[in-house]
């Protein structure tokens, strides 16, 4: 896990960029730069230490301070995975940085995940209020990252294109992705590039993840004004207002299971990466992964590690507490005990927080139902229809607690088998 963490480390993903955008800023009479996301400090440090010159102004937005704050960033705290009013303050600074730079300049933008909810800007006529509350709900309702930003976006300032059509110069942006698949119009809800989906595709969402009647009326008003054509809609392909922005991933997941398949491979086992990113309920990202470890099981294997990565959502049903990461580890933990040799299974956000819990995911072996029942723990079986992964993994010391990692690529599993006996 610290391989793929430090292969995904945010200042050296931003310093792979920095090539791409020397010349541009080279030649910019002045350059502003806005850093957004969990990943938001580290990456304004690194560019900010290996380009020459200042940014006339500069702001970032992250949950909290991960590192010594440059003295010449304006520093602000926002929510997660809710907004927050520092969220609100956050957005309204990074759009007046936005229009503040002219036709001659150049609008640097750090993006990382988590941005979605760190900067906002609602539209008119919905609150914060509305906000929190609508974001809470698809998250409850398992909505995924795609359907939850569809609905962020059309009731945004900043989201869906908005914040760089509002910049007179030029727009220049370094994104590290949590997204699977990369799509730049998803990575924190797609603030510099043009957004696909419409104001009825918004709508869709809030019918699908629990019924249009259950959300606020001012989200469900601003929306329906959309399909109207009251409301604009976000720019689309070919808008004059994205024009002259280039927008380049400097960092990702593959980067994270990439580190970890070395440091594996270099403590002598034979590696296994999952083409397939993991996707879906977390219960049933386990089911696959179960299959693959069933697999080595069943044949002859010495040492083995299985890498994936994605983001799995949960649908949460119960009172209890957890993240999608805690949740699929739970689900490992049953089956694994059935299994010959010893088999090691962790499942964990890269950014080190799991869901609204302090862990960053959590780890299942061959011994865990033993355990357990040593410890005088319920069956894991009633945690899991509780969603309360992180009450069974604490009972335990368990849990991945690694605080704030200052990136984040995703969610990473991986499993380390040894056989019972050698091949």
């Amino acid at each position: 896990m610290r391989a793929a963490l430090s292969a995904a480390d945010a200042g050296a993903c931003v310093a792979r960029g920095l090539p791409a955008i020397a010349e541009t800023l080279s030649a910019a009479r002045r350059w502003n730069l806005i850093a957004a996301g969990k990943a938001a400090v580290p990456m304004a440090e690194a560019l900010l230490s290996g380009v020459p010159g200042r940014p006339a102004l500069a702001m970032a937005v992250a949950p909290d301070v991960t590192a010594a704050l440059p003295g010449d960033l304006e520093y602000f705290t926002g929510g997660h995975p809710v907004p927050t009013p520092g969220s609100l303050a956050a957005g309204r600074r990074a759009l007046d940085v936005a229009r503040a730079t002219g036709p001659d300049d150049v609008l640097v933008v750090l993006l990382s995940g988590g941005a979605s909810s760190l900067l906002e800007s609602p539209a008119d006529g919905v609150s914060l209020a509305d906000l929190q509350a609508t974001t809470a709900r698809l998250l409850r309702a398992g909505a995924d990252i795609r359907a939850l930003n569809a609905v962020r976006k059309h009731l945004s300032r900043v989201k869906g294109g908005r914040l760089a059509s509002a910049c007179p110069g030029r727009t220049v942006a370094l994104i590290i992705s949590d997204v699977v698949g990369d799509d730049l119009a998803v990575i924190a809800s797609g603030p510099t590039v043009a957004d696909p989906t419409t104001y009825g595709d918004a709508l869709a969402v809030l019918d699908r993840f629990g019924g249009i009647g259950l959300y606020p009326a001012p989200v469900v008003e601003a929306l329906g004004e959309g399909v109207s054509g009251i409301r604009a809609d976000t720019p689309k392909a070919g808008s004059a207002g994205l024009a002259r922005t280039t927008t380049t991933i400097v960092g990702a997941g593959r980067d994270a299971i990439e580190g970890a398949r070395r440091e594996a491979e270099a403590r002598g086992y034979d590696v296994d990466v999952d083409a397939v990113p993991v996707t879906g309920e977390a219960r049933a990202a386990a089911g696959s992964l179960l299959a693959r470890v069933q697999a080595v099981a069943a044949g002859p294997y010495r040492k083995a590690c299985l890498l994936s990565g994605g983001e799995t959502t949960v649908t949460v049903t119960g009172t209890g507490k957890g993240g999608r990461n805690q949740e699929l580890a739970l689900a490992l933990a049953g089956p694994l005990s059935g299994l010959p040799g010893l088999a090691v299974a962790a499942s964990v956000g890269t950014d080190g927080i799991d869901g609204p819990t302090d862990a960053a995911g959590a780890i299942a072996d061959t011994t865990t139902i033993s355990r357990a029942r040593a410890a005088g723990l319920r069956d894991p079986d009633e945690y899991l229809r509780d969603n309360d992964a992180y009450a069974f993994f604490h009972g335990l010391g368990d849990l991945v607690m690694t605080g704030p990692t200052g990136t984040n690529v995703g969610d990473i599993q991986v499993v380390m088998m040894v056989g019972e006996e050698p091949r």
